[in-house]
């Protein structure tokens, strides 16, 4: 395996190697710096090194005899990559599994929007040098170029959503070659940003998490149309019918419009009662929490769990009601969810579990309580409805595009393609295949739409280029990291190695010998180097890991290669 333990040499600049700098064709800004011996890294193996006098650090790979380098952190939160796992060409981030070419630089996976540097290496009479320009070296990241639209090119793509899978689309279309009109429509109220902290801290500026400026889609000639949805779409003839009540003709589409947070009849009528999708809503639900608060959360998975974190420390009290036995019993299983269960009771949150809510009860039109099943009530002056959502794909009633009856969400093929050909759809939306399993699911993952969303651009332009992403997902309670790759829909056991009491632990997910999933709790890069096994075309068999067995095996042969 590329990422075994033995292979990944993982240090600081060596004291004893002197590193130097020269300017380069009477540039200020081209440098070059010998940064190590070429005996020092070996085959397939990572080393970080500090360059220059600001602190700036270059990571330096060797696979296949060739030498790589590129910058030193993920492009989404700045995970040191050093500390990933190495793939067949690139390095994967070892907190939410990005992926970079070592030798471009480009983002292959997600999540983030932007490549890293890769710089220019030469061996001279064995010392390895790399060149580049000061500026690559202090940005650590950088924006592909966007191109102008052609007034001459007439035709005009759709894309609708405001998540990570339309953020990436538009952007991918004009990274690739797409010049003509480009249309993103969000019934949001602002540009697109990143939702993923809306529930882990309430109170989030909008202008700290849009994914992108105006001016940036200005550059790149983006119409973004903000408080706008889809009325209709009429499949046959390619029109969209704005809620403006502008109709667009257009040559091709891409669906990510996600989903809407389901709500309960009873109390979604009381203003002190709120579901939790766009920033507006966490602005809501921050500004009714005062220090003698009362507040009721209903529902006990991510985003449920997520927002009881963020608001225990500014209210008096803070009740979680959940059916299951555990919070996350669905998605991490009984064992990871008792313990992250303990960790909320010790910061003060009340869990009422195996229940289900019997009445909402007023005061003066407001929520006053809400009543159990077995009749005991809790005081609620804040209430959040957390218990799933459903798909936002109404607007298709009228159209040829095919949907899933059961649950709303659109139908796809292997290249994101609806049954109406140019018509595409991805992200929460989209029942879509899911790599490398044998099946089709709705993932509410935000790494697995950006990737979608990129796919869908490429083959909006004929570049064809099938699903090929691991699912991964991440969440952050009370300052523990939980890592998720694979999909385990299905499993029928778990195997646990570590300490899961002191959250040191790797938890797989099973079905017979198959390991679906994995999930980690202070154990990085694991759940990268699994997502990583996935992606290279490999499984892993229950067997291989008790105790952890495959991360030390140095025989590649050891991990099998077949389909799940």
């Amino acid at each position: 395996m590329l990422f075994s333990r033995r292979l990944v040499f993982r240090s600081s600049i060596c004291p004893q190697l002197r590193v130097f700098c020269r300017t380069m064709s009477g540039s200020c800004d081209d440098v070059e710096y010998t940064v190590c011996r070429e005996n020092d890294i070996p085959e397939n193996g990572m080393r970080e090194f500090e360059v220059g006098n600001n602190g700036s650090k270059v990571l330096v790979v060797k696979q296949k005899n060739q030498i790589f380098a590129v910058g030193s952190k993920c492009s989404h939160y700045g995970a040191p990559l050093v500390n990933g796992a190495l793939g067949n060409g690139r390095v994967r981030c070892p907190w939410h599994g990005a992926c970079f070419n070592l030798k471009s630089g480009d983002i292959e996976d997600f999540p983030g929007l932007d490549n890293i540097p890769s710089y220019k290496v030469t061996v001279t009479n064995g010392d390895v040098k790399v060149s580049t320009k000061k500026s690559a070296l202090e940005n650590g990241k950088f924006e592909k170029p966007l191109i102008k639209r052609n007034p001459c090119d007439k035709r005009t793509f759709i894309v609708v959503g405001g998540g990570p899978a339309g953020t990436c689309c538009v952007q991918t279309l004009r990274q690739e070659g797409f010049d003509g009109r480009l249309i993103l429509i969000t019934k949001d109220n602002y540009l697109p940003y990143d939702r993923t902290k809306l529930s882990k801290a309430l109170n989030t500026d909008i202008n700290s998490i849009l994914l992108r400026s105006q001016e940036y889609y200005d550059n790149g000639d983006i119409e973004v149309l903000t408080k706008t949805s889809l009325e209709s779409i009429d499949s046959d003839k390619k029109i969209v019918k704005l809620s403006n009540n502008d109709q667009i003709a257009f040559d091709s589409m891409f669906i990510a419009t996600g989903m809407t947070p389901r709500t309960i009849p009873d109390a979604s009528k009381f203003s002190n009662v709120f579901t939790l999708r766009t920033a507006d809503d966490a602005a809501k639900i921050s500004q009714s929490l005062f220090p003698d608060c009362h507040v009721v959360i209903i529902g006990s998975s991510f985003i449920g769990m997520e927002v009881a974190a963020s608001a225990i420390s500014r209210v008096k009290s803070v009740n979680v009601i959940g059916r299951s036995n555990v919070p996350f019993m669905e998605s991490l299983g009984k064992d990871l969810g008792e313990r992250v269960q303990e960790l909320f009771e010790s910061k003060g949150v009340v869990f009422k579990m195996k229940t289900s809510v019997k009445n909402f009860i007023s005061f003066n039109h407001k929520l006053s309580e809400v009543e159990l099943a077995d009749g005991q009530k809790l005081k609620a002056d804040v209430c959040v409805i957390a218990t799933g959502a459903k798909a936002n794909s109404e607007f298709l009633a009228c159209s040829s595009i095919i949907v899933n009856s059961a649950n709303g969400t659109i139908e796809v093929d292997e290249n994101l393609e609806t049954n109406v050909k140019g018509i595409f759809a991805g992200g929460d939306v989209a029942n879509a295949p899911v790599y490398p399993f044998n099946t089709k699911a709705s993932i509410g993952h935000w790494q697995l739409a950006t990737y979608h969303g990129k796919t869908a651009a490429l083959q909006m332009l004929g570049k064809i280029n099938p699903i090929h992403s691991v699912p991964f997902f991440w969440t952050m309670l009370f300052g523990t990291g939980i890592r998720y790759a694979g999909y385990g829909y299905g499993y029928n056991d778990i195997l646990i190695n570590g300490d899961l009491e002191n959250f040191k632990a790797v938890i797989y997910y099973c079905k017979d010998n198959d390991v679906l999933a994995v999930a980690t709790v202070g154990s990085d890069p694991v759940a990268a180097k699994f997502a990583e096994l996935l992606a290279s075309g490999k499984t892993l068999k229950k067997d291989q890991a008790i105790n952890n067995k495959w991360l030390n095996d140095e025989d590649d042969d050891e991990v099998v290669c077949t389909r799940l």
